[in-house]
């Protein structure tokens, strides 16, 4: 049953289950051409282009399309924290991600971004003496094992790709923090609206260190990078965040980031596939230890069980 009063059918719920499911496999290919993209272009200008596209196209279909529904008139005051949270955010966080995906492994920035969830519990609240601070932190520890699980060998080793690792831990904070900032934005905006006016500001935020890119590197412009940049404008950012955000009006938050849990998986089968990384035994037992945490920290375990096996906070 939604908010409205309208009910779902067993067919609109398997549209919107299949509209998530292509949206995590779009964003497994996303960042599969992301990782192929920044070894040929600079990584902040790869990033700055494609937001800069996304967003303007992203505008246009407001203007001239229904598809995403009305727009709202935007207050100065949200014009501005559009700039200073979500667009500031985002720009951070692309420079981090396409830094980590040329230095690493897809699979290993993939699993950390898998992680952000339960570091989002923990920016909720601190420790407290009660079951939900204790399930928070347990979710917590289980999901930095499955982290250490990845990072300690190129740490104890120094690899090459030790600076890759350490930019995917940060992204994984980096993540929690732009999805927090737009949630502040979301009782003014929809999750369209936010989405395309935080892409071009963060464009514009990220113009001045890519022109410094682009005077020290060359970019070339061959076709099959120019069409894989497209595919990033189109499919990974307008299709599968209009997916995302068609899922989020219609089901509760909970069940739709419970297809996030898949991305990781979508990512390792594209670099597989695509780009030929293994599929290391150290990747299933991280994989493993995040999602436990994960789901230790999102279920309620006391519906599950009963208030009689575990105590109220």
């Amino acid at each position: 049953m939604l908010e409205s009063g309208r009910v779902e059918t067993k067919s609109n719920h398997g549209a919107i289950a299949s509209g998530l499911l292509l949206a995590v496999i779009l964003w497994g290919a996303n960042n599969t051409a992301v990782k192929v993209l920044v070894k040929f272009w600079p990584p902040i200008t790869t990033g700055c282009t494609r937001f800069l596209a996304a967003g303007l196209l992203m505008l246009a279909l407001f203007r001239w399309t229904k598809w995403f529904g009305g727009q709202t008139r935007l207050t100065a005051e949200m014009k501005r924290l559009l700039w200073v949270r979500s667009g500031l955010s985002l720009a951070v966080y692309i420079v981090a991600f396409n830094w980590a995906l040329k230095l690493t492994e897809l699979s290993h920035v993939a699993i950390y971004l898998a992680a952000a969830p339960v570091w989002a519990l923990l920016w909720e609240g601190r420790p407290e003496k009660n079951w939900k601070s204790l399930q928070r932190y347990g979710a917590a520890a289980l999901a930095f094992s499955g982290v250490l699980v990845l990072f300690l060998p190129m740490l104890l080793h120094r690899t090459s790709g030790l600076l890759g690792e350490i930019l995917g831990v940060a992204c994984s904070v980096l993540w929690t923090n732009f999805g927090r900032q737009c949630r502040s934005l979301g009782p003014e905006l929809s999750g369209m609206e936010i989405s395309a006016h935080t892409f071009w500001r963060a464009a514009l935020l990220l113009a001045p260190f890519s022109v410094v890119e682009l005077a020290a590197h060359k970019m070339p412009w061959r076709t099959d990078l120019v069409l894989l940049q497209l595919f990033c404008v189109v499919g990974g950012s307008v299709v599968a965040f209009a997916l995302w955000n068609h899922g989020l009006r219609h089901w509760q938050t909970s069940q739709v980031y419970l297809f996030s849990n898949l991305i990781p998986l979508s990512n390792m089968a594209w670099a597989n596939v695509c780009l030929g990384e293994p599929i290391t035994t150290r990747f299933w037992i991280s994989m493993l230890l995040i999602c436990a945490g994960v789901l230790l920290g999102q279920a309620n375990w006391q519906r599950i069980f009963g208030r009689r096996w575990l105590p109220s906070d």
